[in-house]
C-alpha cells in the first residue's frame, strides 16, 4: 500500500475546481447554488483571504477542505470535510489548528460550527476532538432573496 501523503495550506481561488469535486463526493453534504458557486466561493475567500484550508495530496488533488471566516467577533468553519480514502490520517485536525491559529492571528477568540445532526462521521469528530455541542439554543436560517425580503417586511 502507497503512504498517503499531503500538504496543509491555505485555500486560494484556484482551488475551486477541486474543492467543488471533493464536495461532491461527500454523502450528505449540502451545497447551496449561490454561496457554494465559484462566485460564491471567490467572494468568502476575499472576504477572508487567510484563514480557509485545503489539503492537497502528492498528485495535487484536494483531499480536504474548510471555508474559516469571521465577522470580527466570531470565527465559523463551514463544509469541513476530508475525502473517506484520506480520513483517520490527521488531516481533519491539522486543517481545523490551522483555521483556529489563522483566526487567533486576527484577534478572534470564539469558533462555531454547524454539523447536520444525521452527519454521524462529522459529529463523531466534533465530540473527539472537544468541541461542546450547544443544546441552548435554536439556530434559525432566511434565505435573502426579493420575494422572501418583500414577505417579510409586509
Amino acid at each position: 500500500m502507497q503512504e498517503k501523503t499531503f500538504e496543509i495550506r491555505t485555500m486560494n481561488a484556484g482551488d475551486y475546481p477541486g474543492l467543488y469535486a471533493l464536495w461532491m463526493t461527500i454523502r450528505g453534504f449540502g451545497i447551496r447554488s449561490l454561496d457554494d458557486s465559484r462566485e460564491g466561493v471567490e467572494r468568502f475567500l476575499k472576504r477572508n483571504p487567510e484563514s480557509s484550508v485545503v489539503a492537497v495530496a502528492r498528485d495535487g488533488s484536494v483531499v480536504g477542505g474548510i471555508l474559516c471566516g469571521h465577522d470580527g467577533r466570531r470565527g465559523c468553519l463551514y463544509h469541513v470535510c476530508v475525502r473517506e480514502d484520506y480520513r483517520r490520517l490527521g488531516i481533519g485536525k491539522a486543517m481545523v489548528v490551522h483555521c483556529m491559529n489563522a483566526l487567533k492571528a486576527e484577534g478572534i477568540n470564539k469558533v462555531s460550527l454547524i454539523a447536520f445532526t444525521r452527519n454521524d462521521v462529522g459529529n463523531a469528530f466534533w465530540n473527539t476532538m472537544g468541541w461542546t455541542r450547544r443544546l441552548d439554543l435554536n439556530y434559525y436560517d432566511f434565505t435573502l432573496n426579493e420575494a422572501n425580503i418583500t414577505a417579510f417586511n409586509q
